[in-house]
């Protein structure tokens, strides 16, 4: 595998995107916590928001990485951090370099660069410039402004790039990732769903044997996946649970169950809306409602798990962001909201975790699941939060309300559907706001409540852009809310991109 240490970039996991894209597997471990180099075949040290001229710069101890010679590309941060460390001179840039830049002097028979052109864009992000080399360091590539934007250690497969070739404005960084990861590392291109699914199932078969397994089904991708791996390994051992808490989309609970047939799962559905009702009462702070809901789901699904003998497993459909953030380089990430699988089980639960997806983004589950037949109208479909429309709707949770967004819901995901619009989006929502406004039907002025749609592109949810979505597509949307949804009188549309804002409201 390769291994990618990092250094806190916001482009860390684009890193390792790029590298799966080759079909080879990678790792995203923090600087700090090097694992076992048994299986690693190449190493890249990530960008960085620190500067290596910091008082606490972060500095990995690469000495084992050295001396068993296992090639080495340090790129943005991880080229400056190898040219300071061996007496290279790095000072602040006197104009900070972030942007397109090109490559217009390239050592194109440089193994590194093997097959890019003269003048090709890449993407500058750093407010430090290495001014000098250490001795035995040569520069490989240069632009305009960066005389030093790439170079070699000597004769050793160790290199620097002061740009990011994993990012999309660097129009041919995925040459360079190709010379790397597979020529220079000498890494085979089969790390593929395929062998994904088959190599996951065999190892699910030895490690659980005859062990009963419970699992909590969603309706999503990612919980479905997780299924149908271990339905392969364990067949009937595997016991399903699909929760109704009464926070679903209109007709969700039926609806996910008749997908889940002929699939050959061990599934359960039960009804549980009027304990998480209970439980949500007078509740209003994000938190409190995403906390109250999370326990009274372990609290069903708990009494359900009791009610077959002998389990000894719980399987989760954890995912690698999940697992990445968990373990960041500044330690567990800044808490944004209650919402990972990560962070193990209540004490009474005495199961053992297995998680088989918890080394897949999320394009790739769908890829695996995809491998495995996984249904079309499962395979892809939106993500849905855990806590369902209860974090969808701001404020006070009544039944009232649950209906009212339902039926708005409801009416924006069947239109996206029936626009052909479903698909070119990541994930379509409605919110409904603590908000009242003055209206006129017929005759009459109203004061009802205010609805805001939502729509993303993405990825993988880490980052997000608003869906620019035709405008005759949301007049008539908005026209059918208001004319069909009693106690809706106004819609509006979300044009926030992540980051700043994240995708669901709370």
């Amino acid at each position: 595998m390769i291994l990618i240490l990092d250094f806190g970039s916001q482009y860390t996991q684009l890193i390792a995107r790029r590298v799966r894209e080759l079909n080879v597997y990678c790792e995203i471990h923090p600087y700090n916590k090097i694992p076992d180099l048994k299986d690693v075949t190449g190493v890249i040290l990530s960008g960085s928001p620190f500067s290596v001229l910091d008082k606490n710069a972060p500095t990995p101890d690469l000495t084992k990485i050295f001396s068993e010679k296992i090639p080495l590309l340090g790129v943005c941060y991880g080229a400056q951090y190898l040219a300071k460390k061996n007496g290279g001179y790095v000072e602040p840039s006197k104009i900070r370099e972030y942007g397109r830049a090109n490559l217009l002097s390239i050592n194109r028979n440089h193994e590194l660069l093997k097959g890019m052109t003269e003048g090709c864009q890449v993407w500058m992000s750093h407010g430090d410039t290495i001014q000098k080399l250490p001795e035995n360091f040569h520069i490989i590539t240069s632009t305009q402004d960066v005389a030093v934007a790439g170079y070699q250690v000597g004769t050793d497969k160790i290199y620097g790039i002061q740009f990011h070739p994993e990012v999309y404005h660097t129009k041919e960084g995925m040459i360079l990732l190709k010379n790397f990861v597979v020529k220079i590392c000498e890494n085979s291109q089969i790390w593929t769903p395929a062998s994904f699914a088959e190599t996951t199932v065999a190892q699910l078969r030895a490690k659980l044997g005859n062990d009963k397994v419970v699992l909590g089904l969603s309706g999503g991708v990612d919980s479905s996946v997780a299924a149908l791996l271990l339905h392969r390994a364990i067949g009937k051992n595997l016991h399903c649970i699909f929760v109704d808490n009464g926070l679903l989309r209109k007709n969700e609970f039926e609806s996910v169950l008749e997908a889940y047939q002929g699939m050959g799962l061990n599934i359960r559905g039960v009804s549980a809306a009027q304990r998480f009702y209970d439980a949500l009462v007078n509740k209003t702070d994000p938190e409190d409602k995403r906390k109250a809901i999370g326990r009274t789901f372990i609290d069903v699904f708990d009494d359900e798990a009791h009610k077959i003998k002998d389990v000894k497993w719980l399987a989760q459909g954890t995912i690698y962001p999940d697992v990445i953030e968990s373990v960041s380089v500044k330690g567990p990430s800044a808490t944004i909201k209650s919402h990972h699988n990560v962070g193990g089980l209540p004490d009474f639960m005495k199961l053992k975790v297995v998680e088989p997806l918890n080394s897949l983004f999320k394009d790739e589950v769908r890829r695996v699941g995809k491998e495995l037949g996984l249904k079309k109208e499962i395979l892809h479909r939106h993500p849905f939060p855990g806590p369902g429309l209860g974090i969808r709707i701001l404020g006070e949770i009544t039944r009232e309300r649950i209906r009212i967004l339902q039926e708005v819901d409801h009416i924006f995901i069947e239109g996206l559907k029936k626009s052909n619009l479903y698909d070119k989006v990541w994930q379509a929502l409605v919110v409904l706001l603590p908000v009242q406004s003055v209206g006129v039907m017929g005759d009459e002025r109203t004061y009802e409540n205010v609805v805001a749609l939502r729509a993303v592109e993405s990825t993988d949810g880490m980052t997000a852009d608003w869906s620019q979505l035709p405008y005759d597509f949301l007049a008539k949307t908005s026209n059918d809310i208001i004319n069909k949804v009693k106690g809706v009188n106004r819609v509006v549309y979300d044009i926030s991109s992540k980051p700043p804002a994240t995708i669901e409201w709370e």
